[in-house]
C-alpha cells in the first residue's frame, strides 16, 4: 500500500478547509491538490459529465474555479518557499483570492484530465501574484492571473 502524496491544501487547518474547489473537508468539492513541479506548481483535475456547458465541452465557471483554487494553492506554496519552510510547518499559510482574471482561449473538452500549471510572478508581503495555465490534452485552453492575499486571522 502506498501513502498518498499530500498537496498544499491537505495542510490547511480544518477551520479553513471547506472551499468547494480545494477544501479537503468539502465532500462535494473538487479536492484540487497543488504541488511543486520544478519552479512551477501543478494540479490535475478530471471534470465530471455534469460540468458541461454544451455537449462535449466544460462549463467556463468550472475552469475559473480551478484557476482560482490553483492560484491560492500556488500562493501558499510560494509563501512557504519564501520563508524556507515546507507545508505542514507552523504557522500555516492560507490564501484567498483578491483578484481573478481568466482568459478562455479555446473550448475545453470534457472527458479528459486537465493539467493546471502555475508560475509565480510576485511575492510581496502577504500578497502573491501568479499566472495559471490550464491544459487539456496538452493544449492550452485557458489562462488566468490570480492575486491572492493571506487569509486574515479574523476571517
Amino acid at each position: 500500500m502506498t501513502e498518498e502524496i499530500k498537496g498544499v491544501q491537505d495542510y490547511y487547518p480544518n477551520d479553513v478547509a471547506h472551499c468547494y474547489g480545494c477544501g479537503s473537508l468539502n465532500e462535494h468539492g473538487h479536492h484540487l491538490k497543488t504541488f511543486w513541479d520544478g519552479d512551477e506548481t501543478i494540479s490535475r483535475f478530471t471534470p465530471k459529465d455534469y460540468h458541461t456547458a454544451v455537449p462535449g465541452y466544460v462549463y467556463g465557471g468550472l475552469i475559473a474555479s480551478l484557476i482560482d483554487c490553483h492560484g491560492t494553492g500556488t500562493a501558499a506554496l510560494a509563501a512557504y518557499k519564501n520563508e524556507n519552510r515546507i507545508p505542514g510547518t507552523n504557522p500555516p499559510f492560507r490564501f484567498v483570492t483578491a483578484s481573478l482574471q481568466v482568459d478562455f482561449l479555446k473550448p475545453t473538452p470534457l472527458g479528459i484530465e486537465f493539467e493546471l500549471r502555475g508560475k509565480i510572478l510576485e511575492v510581496k508581503g502577504k500578497k502573491v501574484i501568479s499566472e495559471i495555465s490550464l491544459y487539456a490534452d496538452n493544449k492550452l485552453t485557458a489562462k488566468g492571473k490570480v492575486v491572492a492575499v493571506q487569509m486574515p486571522d479574523n476571517f
